[in-house]
């Protein structure tokens, strides 16, 4: 049986070591390339950073009662540093202009290996994306990354840009962005 389990920034960082768990299982092999971006202790640095504030939304599915996958983001205000470094493709003004209510960035979506190939990573992110507020959703893929890449395009996004976020060591990513409706 799977259920989904929703947490705010507080109860998210209560599940910290379930979170770190899941990033482990989910990300074995980019944490084994020994790239620091990539490391479990950077990831959770950057983990505990997004859960400093309100608004962090976090979702994890379990099966059978172990955590399986998860998938967090938050909301984009007028101090949010998401767009930092952001190159566009067409350009548009108005884009990077947040008051809480436009964008939800929706910063990891991610499944344990053995878990994978069932529908799980689409259903984490409609969970995740269902029933926002914000007018559309924004989230960051590396290029490279094929099979991600697709799945996001085939779940209705599309690029606007790419962008460098200000963590040490982080690769540039495309800007994915996507309209939400409640």
């Amino acid at each position: 049986m799977t259920e989904f389990h929703r947490f705010d920034h507080l109860s998210a960082r209560e599940i910290r070591d379930t979170v770190q768990a899941v990033y482990a299982r989910a990300y074995v092999e980019a944490i084994a390339s020994g790239d620091p971006f990539e490391s479990l202790e950077a990831a959770m640095r950057r983990f505990d950073a997004y859960t400093n504030g309100a608004g962090f939304d976090l979702v994890v599915l379990y099966s059978d009662g172990e955590a399986i996958g998860q998938a967090w983001g938050w909301p984009l205000d007028k101090a949010s540093r998401w767009w930092n470094g952001l190159y566009l493709d067409d350009e548009d003004p108005g884009f990077t202009t947040e008051d809480g209510t436009r964008t939800f960035a929706l910063s990891e979506i991610m499944m344990v290996r053995e878990h994978t190939g069932r529908g799980y990573a689409r259903a984490l992110h409609d969970e995740l994306l269902g029933g926002r507020q914000e007018r559309r959703a924004s989230l960051l893929v590396n290029p490279t990354n094929d099979h991600a890449y697709a799945r996001y395009l085939e779940w209705g996004w599309s690029r606007a840009g790419m962008l460098r976020p200000s963590w040490a060591g982080a690769p540039t990513f495309d800007v994915l962005t996507r309209t939400l409706t409640s």
